[in-house]
């Protein structure tokens, strides 16, 4: 304390003005009251050195948790309900504690999904590279016959347009977790946006004799972007068409009210295990009814796109009845609690 340059100098101006005020009294006035003068002074000296003191110690204990802090220690608690300039101080170094826990714990999260990331995308690359890999093997034999030159041109044809989706898809779910997409806010048809949809189903659908049916009012809108949000649909169409039997029916119903714009989309197929449901929108979760060419990003893409646009998407399922799925989009910044 005494090494601080700004209290020497404090201190030699009260001594100076202790000095000067006992001279004066004893001067003009009398010795006794000069007396009285000096103690006062030599008294109000030692308040403001004791309460100096403490004010080191407060701001020591403060550089002492800061110092922590650059450690990682976020755990003391140095909120202070009394009023005061240090009280300010330390309730200002809480809430930056505070907001650095948060974005350490964040940051934190996201290295472990970047990890998981990558472990998935290995796994899941692994599979049709070392397919090929045997394949181009294979086909570089003369022995090898047409038919089954053919066959595993037309196989590695297949996993290359598997391979090129997989990194398309997960390059569109990284755009969409850094913020880099600017989702327009037009006023989107309904109806228009799952006939757009619909278009790259329409086929499959038609090879399993599947039926797919529209139930609404022509003029149901709502906010958002027209070409991700039929995407979105999209890919819960194509796990619906996946999971629906031959012959089976897909029903898409849409309404808009006050609050929000509702599309629920339902197929009588063999329906979602109960166990599978809270993971279905996980990345990269294979359910049980799951193919053997299912990757587990369709849905999981489907439901970072709707929550992007302020919207919100459920699902519910009875094994052998059918799955629903119902979309929420919201005309304010609400969402439903789960």
């Amino acid at each position: 304390m005494l090494r601080n340059q700004e209290l020497s100098i404090y201190m030699l101006i009260l001594s100076v003005i202790t000095l000067l005020s006992t001279l004066f009294f004893y001067l003009f006035i009398s010795p006794v009251a000069a007396i009285y003068v000096f103690v006062i002074c030599l008294i109000l000296t030692c308040i403001q050195v004791v309460f100096t003191f403490w004010r080191y110690q407060k701001i020591a204990q403060l550089s002492d948790y800061l110092r922590k802090v650059t450690n990682g220690d976020y755990q003391f608690d140095i909120r202070d309900n009394h009023e005061g300039e240090l009280s300010i101080l330390k309730s200002e170094i809480y809430k930056v504690t505070l907001m650095l826990t948060q974005e350490g714990s964040s940051l934190k999260q996201d290295k472990l999904k970047l990890t998981d990331a990558i472990s998935d995308i290995s796994h899941q690359l692994k599979t049709p590279l070392t397919s090929m890999m045997v394949m181009s093997d294979l086909l570089s034999s003369k022995n090898l016959d047409e038919e089954k030159r053919n066959e595993f041109t037309r196989n590695i044809r297949i996993q290359l347009e598997r391979i090129d989706w997989l990194v398309s898809s997960l390059l569109k779910l990284s755009k969409i977790d850094a913020g880099t997409i600017q989702f327009k806010k037009d006023e989107v048809s309904v109806i228009q946006m799952i006939e757009k949809a619909a278009e790259a189903v329409l086929i499959p659908m038609d090879i399993k004799q599947q039926t797919l049916k529209f139930s609404g009012a022509d003029n149901v809108t709502f906010r958002g972007d027209l070409k991700w949000t039929s995407e979105a649909i999209l890919n819960i169409l194509k796990n619906g068409v996946e999971h629906t039997a031959e012959g089976g029916e897909i029903t898409i119903s849409y309404s808009e009210n006050a609050l929000f714009t509702e599309i629920c989309i339902y197929d009588n197929g063999k329906g979602i295990p109960k166990k599978d449901l809270p993971y279905i929108f996980k990345r990269f979760y294979k359910g049980t009814n799951a193919s053997e060419d299912s990757i587990g990003i369709g849905l999981a893409m489907a439901y970072s796109i709707i929550s992007a646009q302020n919207g919100d998407v459920e699902v519910s399922s009875k094994e052998g009845e059918g799955t629903t799925f119902t979309i929420k989009f919201y005309k304010q910044a609400i969402k439903s609690i789960k």
